[in-house]
């Protein structure tokens, strides 16, 4: 358990934009109740899509809620796997608008956590293999780790946080 950071501004734009996400279209400021009702209202929809983006990965999570304060998403539920619970971090932190996870999962079947990993620009899953496990030819591990995040061992960008599975 622990709270995890993420670039906000990179991710999958599953949340939108600001108009999008109050799905209001407010000409004035509202007075101080009504915005507050409004912030809660954008981060209910937030909520929403991020569970639904975990569901739409297939990750099994028994009782799976999230709640989003600003641009910290608090995850709970349980899941069999140290690594079924790494990734439901990582679906929901790298979705952009999201700056840090919260992890409140627990862990039936608990194993080594992986370490993470922020991709930088030039990176390949390659050269990260190379970096973390001494040899390029071990990047269809990270791949594999990654899954269904990634769906091509090509398809990574700038920002985006990866699981790095020890050996």
């Amino acid at each position: 358990m622990g709270l995890f950071s993420f670039l906000k501004s990179a991710g999958a734009k599953l949340l939108g934009n600001k108009a999008a996400e109050n799905d209001v279209k407010v000409e004035a400021p509202a007075p101080g109740a009504a915005m507050e009702a409004l912030k809660e209202a954008a981060e209910k929809n937030k909520a929403a899509a991020l569970v639904a983006q975990v569901v739409s990965h297939g990750i099994p999570v028994e009782n799976l809620d999230i709640v989003v304060d600003d641009e910290t998403a608090t995850v709970y539920g349980q899941v069999e796997s140290t690594s079924l619970k790494e990734k439901v971090i990582l679906i929901v932190g790298n979705t952009e608008g999201i700056a840090s996870v919260d992890d409140r999962i627990s862990v039936v079947n608990d194993e080594p956590e992986a370490t993470f990993y922020t991709v930088q620009k030039g990176d390949s899953l390659s050269k990260i293999a190379k970096e973390q496990y001494g040899d390029m030819m071990k990047y269809p591990v990270i791949f594999e780790a990654n899954k269904p995040m990634l769906t091509s061992p090509d398809l990574i960008y700038p920002g985006q946080v990866l699981r790095i599975p020890a050996l």
